[in-house]
């Protein structure tokens, strides 16, 4: 069983203590670990503090934050070896160091997988960062490395410099997903591929089941917040195929334009009978997977208001192993 390993990059000021203190909040019957290098500028709300001990803080909520100190990989062993084991383990990096160096730690130990390398951009400074040659290079290789660019504090910057923002990030990552944010407000459910499973199989990771029994395909809002309802929309499916494991794998390595992330359990050929799914950025899994219960077969994607690739969705997921 592997844990999923996330990386929160972005340079300094960007707001990834906002969006971590954020997902701690929303954290729902998840264990999650947070290694952090400063607790004093995570600023843990104290209402979720259980306990602290020297370098460790234990969240009520079932989650801790651990400070890196000066070895990373021995703060990774010492989560690794609790017990219970956590759900998922995410990483701060600090604001001048290369996300996608982080990241690799998570390929590196088998018993981690990458959940996904979001990028936080100031959108009211990255410009003036950009021009700078001492920090150009510093924010050019956070984006190349980033799977979700979340750019933030669009509400201190106009459509025109947003437009800007937005060809400077694709220039740099052209395979980037871009979400627009203010105050580091994104749906748990892009963040995590855990929100996402949530539930039953075809949910979005809000608690409810969007799926219908008697029809194919449903959309609905990844989150229950109206104003994210308004940015984001769902695709579910309940797949009744049975799918080639090795040619889904190839086919999610170029996802569909404008999706997100991707999760679900589909039958396959495989040692179980069955796949688990998922796609955050250039990240795509295929990996076996216990027989999912009474719900079967279920994928959830979420994507942008407007921008859902739900005809490419349906050409992917909808027959058998045979037509695809």
């Amino acid at each position: 069983m592997t844990i999923p390993y996330t990386v929160i990059g972005g340079f300094l000021g960007a707001g990834k203590t906002t969006l971590l203190n954020r997902w701690l909040r929303a954290c729902d019957g998840v264990r999650m670990a947070v290694l952090v290098n400063d607790f004093g500028a995570l600023n843990i709300d104290a209402a979720l503090i259980e306990s602290s001990a020297g370098d460790t803080v234990a969240l009520t909520n079932g989650c801790v934050c651990c400070q890196i100190g000066d070895d990373l990989s021995m703060a990774l062993l010492r989560v690794l070896d609790a017990t219970p084991p956590y759900d998922a383990i995410v990483v701060e990096a600090s604001g001048v160091s290369d996300p996608g160096r982080i990241a690799q730690f998570g390929r590196a130990d088998p018993a981690l997988v990458v959940d996904g390398v979001i990028v936080l951009v100031d959108a009211a400074a990255a410009e003036a960062h950009a021009r700078d040659p001492l920090l150009a290079d510093t924010l050019q290789r956070q984006l190349k490395a980033a799977d979700l660019v979340v750019l933030n504090k669009c509400d201190l910057v106009d459509d025109a410099q947003r437009e800007r923002l937005r060809a400077w990030i694709a220039h740099n990552n052209p395979r980037a997903s871009i979400v627009e944010t203010a105050e580091a407000d994104v749906p748990l459910p892009l963040l995590s591929g855990l929100a996402m499973g949530r539930g039953p199989a075809g949910s979005c990771g809000c608690g409810r089941d969007h799926s219908h029994r008697d029809a194919q395909h449903d959309h609905a809002h990844p989150d229950a917040d109206p104003a994210h309802g308004a940015l984001f929309e769902t695709w579910t499916c309940r797949p009744e195929g049975v799918f080639d494991a090795e040619r889904l794998r190839a086919r999610l390595k170029d996802p569909p334009a404008g999706l997100l992330r991707l999760k679900g359990t589909v039958r396959t050929g495989g040692a179980t009978g069955w796949s688990l799914i998922q796609v955050a950025g250039r990240h795509a899994r295929v990996l076996d997977a216990p027989a999912p219960g009474r719900d079967g077969a279920g994928v959830v994607a979420i994507a942008l208001r407007g921008r859902l690739p739900a005809d490419a969705l349906a050409a992917l997921f909808d027959g058998s192993s045979s037509a695809r």
